[in-house]
């Protein structure tokens, strides 16, 4: 399946839209304001340890404090090979025996800041290339697992084996765009990487605490180094400017990239010429519609997403089983690409429409797995529940779209429904109670939103009056347009 990817420039912002055969799969959006993190290495400073989360505050330079839990601090293993994490060979240490207050300690960011939770950390550092990642402190060399042939995933371990110089201390994983490169285009990729990790260490030991020392690559050449892949045919740019600075930097570092770069100058939008701003507008909906007349609703917490997927108008032309699977193989395949392209990440609960039949079951899942094949984002499916659901996590590092682009909702405050106007009349006759209980005044005028104040005046008068009565006091109404349907005013005359 061949993909095209588009890149939109404007004064402060990048947009990327990945395309599989003309349909949007995924949407990257980064703004100079608030760029990601993740990948961003830092000298830290410690700010703080809590002993009885295992976990230690970071201060590197940002607004909020970094997190950095036990299990992502880099300990050599008990062998003395100078590779692996302590932690995950049951080797585990308090983390008051690792760190100390004020100590200053290289970091990276593994997950961008997300809600009021600051950056996530380690000290296992790694360093992403075209065809591999350097891991400094790890001698041994990986294999990435999308690479499924045995024989083919050995004869690659072999020849960067042979590649490596014999006093590198680092060790090194092979990326799946690896798997046809040349020799030459391995060693130019661990020389790259081994001197940005030199020129790192150099910038350490002369920076202060809380200091960068290595700031990742920005989106748009991030897509030439991680977005291409076999299938990509073309990358489209709309920015004669931007155009050349990405040809300078792929004909040092991602030479194959070159001639897939292309300069679009059409006076149409190049988003719109694709329909990309109206796939955008739909991926922040809560509710997709299937082309069978199905349809999914998806909600998005703090704590998981769920995925709610209906029959609606699709009736079937067999049986009613017959239409449960037809429906449920269709929202598989709209499930594994509403989550492309929304980058929705963490736990996710998909409630497909309940099946009797365990072959049908069978079938979805499978779909459903062959679907997220396509996704490059580390994913794990557990399959169906007792209840009927499936359980399965997308790993988050970065924000989703709908996180980018919104915010709650200030009326609302992100509850997605306001109180009725009836609510919010008694909730101001009570408040007029507690009002008068407190403080003298002459008379009390009620501001509020102009259905509230009509509500007041008509069917919740006798009401109105019989508060007025007890409190003594004569009580006014005055209607403000600009008020939220939650807002209100009680003014002491």
């Amino acid at each position: 399946m061949t993909e095209s990817i588009l890149i939109n420039f404007a004064p402060q912002e990048t947009r990327v839209a990945i395309l599989a055969q003309g349909v949007v799969q995924e949407l990257h959006i980064e703004r100079a304001a608030n760029r990601g993190l993740v990948g961003n290495i830092y000298l830290g400073r410690v700010n703080r340890i809590l002993p009885g989360m295992q976990s230690a505050f970071i201060d590197i330079g940002l607004e909020r404090a970094a997190f950095l839990h036990v299990a992502d601090i880099w300990q050599p293993r008990e062998n003395g090979d100078g590779s692996g994490n302590g932690n995950e060979h049951g080797n585990a240490r308090p983390i008051k025996s690792i760190l100390s207050d004020g100590q200053r300690l290289m970091v990276q960011v593994i997950k961008d800041p997300l809600g009021s939770k600051g950056a996530r950390l380690s000290t296992q550092i790694s360093l992403a290339g075209r065809m591999l990642v350097y891991l400094p402190q790890e001698k041994h060399i990986g294999i990435s697992q999308r690479i499924e042939d045995e024989a083919g995933r050995e004869s690659l371990r072999a020849r960067l084996a042979a590649l490596v110089p014999p006093e590198e201390e680092g060790g090194f994983i092979v990326r799946t765009i690896a798997e046809s490169a040349s020799d030459e285009e391995l060693e130019n990729d661990m020389a790259y990487l081994c001197k940005l990790w030199r020129d790192i260490r150099e910038r350490a030991r002369c920076a202060g605490a809380a200091s960068p020392l290595y700031l990742e690559l920005d989106l748009a050449h991030r897509v030439l180094r991680d977005f291409v892949n076999p299938e990509t045919s073309r990358i489209v740019i709309d920015a004669e400017l931007k155009l050349r600075q990405l040809q300078e930097f792929a004909a040092e570092y991602t030479p194959a990239v070159l001639p897939l770069l292309e300069y679009y100058g059409n006076q149409r939008p190049l988003f719109d010429l694709h329909g990309v701003e109206e796939e955008m507008e739909k991926a922040l909906a809560r509710r997709v519609d299937l082309k069978s007349g199905g349809y999914l609703i998806l909600d998005q917490n703090e704590a998981m997403t769920t995925i709610d997927v209906n029959t609606g108008g699709f009736v079937g032309i067999r049986n009613f089983d017959d239409t449960i699977f037809k429906t449920n193989l269709e929202a598989a395949q709209a499930i594994a690409r509403q989550l492309r392209l929304r980058n929705l990440g963490g736990i996710i609960v998909i409630d497909f429409i309940d099946m009797e039949n365990p072959e049908h079951r069978g079938a979805v899942l499978s779909e459903f797995n062959k679907a997220l094949a396509n996704d490059h984002t580390r994913i794990t499916v557990n399959g169906f529940t007792a209840l009927g659901l499936v359980e399965m996590t997308r790993k988050r590092t970065r924000e989703s779209l709908s996180h980018i682009l919104c915010e709650s909702c200030p009326t609302c405050g992100g509850r997605g429904e306001v109180k009725t106007a009836r609510t919010m009349a008694h909730e101001i006759l009570r408040e007029l109670l507690r009002e008068a209980r407190q403080f003298d005044a002459r008379e009390y005028r009620v501001l509020a939103g102009t259905e509230i104040i009509d509500l007041l005046q008509e069917e919740e008068s006798q009401a109105l009056a019989l508060i007025s009565d007890e409190i003594g006091k004569p009580v006014s109404l005055q209607a403000e347009a600009s008020y939220a349907a939650e807002q209100y005013d009680i003014v002491l005359m």
